[in-house]
């Protein structure tokens, strides 16, 4: 059996991580609620834009956007993978790690000039351990990214395909649903070939729009930012569920210690209770010797 002092020191030790992993926890909980309430506007607002798009492409009208338009071939394509900078969040980088690495093997095998661009220091390391070199790496994207910096990056993106220099784009990211539920997804960005997906038989009838001046104009203000919306959404999730896998990862934390805690508190209390025992039984073998 250990001994007491080793075991309080043990104890006093685990204590002290468990205020860390509770501070955490907390820290987690309130981001969370932030970037949820800031997913949660966005999600409504990609809905309105994907689904305008959509009745613009279908309204009857001649109506092309490069962006929304397939290429024949597809010679040049980028995938984007949405790490955290952190650590301490569960299965969350690695869950998107795995998906993300699994659809670069699988597009190695179709498209001959492949890229990998990495955001999150987490992914950075992981892509270098397992051989992969990134073409580009980000790491300003924390917990609240901006509109301002996910829009220098789209514009990169959308000048490239404009240009004839990308065919493709996909993004791995978790994708929030609700606080209990999030899942991983490996998802194509460009070209935006499923916005112009035909609209339910009971939605047909209700596509009434009066263009001014032309649905070609609105589509070259719509389609540019229903991409850029829908890229700032991906990196929304991407840091919600950072914070959501964070917390529940810190809570379990918090109440292992916890329970280590107690098991300690036990073994101690028995160590300290043996070693009474064995001095009181020295004092009494002392004073036997003595009477004797």
């Amino acid at each position: 059996m250990a001994k007491a002092r080793a075991l309080d020191k043990r104890r006093k030790s685990i204590r002290n991580i468990r205020k860390i992993t509770r501070t955490m926890e907390l820290i987690a909980t309130a981001r969370f609620k932030k970037a949820m309430d800031r997913a949660h506007a966005a999600t409504a607002y990609t809905r309105r834009m994907t689904q305008l798009v959509a009745d613009l492409a279908n309204s009857g009208l001649e109506v092309k956007h490069p962006l929304l338009e397939p290429r024949e071939t597809t010679d040049r394509a980028v995938l984007l993978v949405l790490t955290a900078n952190r650590g301490l969040c569960g299965g969350y980088n690695s869950s998107v790690l795995r998906a993300g690495f699994a659809r670069y093997v699988e597009l190695q095998q179709e498209i001959p000039n492949l890229e990998l661009e990495i955001s999150g220091k987490r992914g950075i390391a992981a892509a270098r351990f397992r051989g992969y070199v990134p073409s580009t790496t980000y790491t300003q994207f924390e917990d609240r990214p901006s509109f301002e910096e996910v829009n220098v990056l789209a514009e990169r993106y959308l000048a490239e395909y404009s240009s004839g220099q990308l065919d493709r784009l996909d993004v791995a990211y978790m994708q929030f649903e609700n606080v209990s539920r999030q899942s991983v997804v490996v998802e194509t960005l460009l070209p935006l070939g499923s916005l112009g997906e035909e609209p339910a038989e009971e939605n047909k009838s209700q596509l009434q729009y009066e263009f001014l001046p032309s649905a070609e104009s609105i589509l070259e203000e719509v389609v540019p930012t229903s991409f850029k919306v829908k890229l700032f959404k991906c990196l929304l999730d991407a840091a919600v569920s950072e914070q959501v896998a964070r917390m529940v990862a810190m809570k379990a934390a918090t109440k292992a210690a916890g329970d280590r805690i107690r098991q300690l508190s036990m073994a101690y209390n028995r160590a300290r209770q043996t070693q009474i025992t064995g001095e009181i039984m020295e004092i009494i073998g002392g004073v036997e010797a003595l009477n004797n």
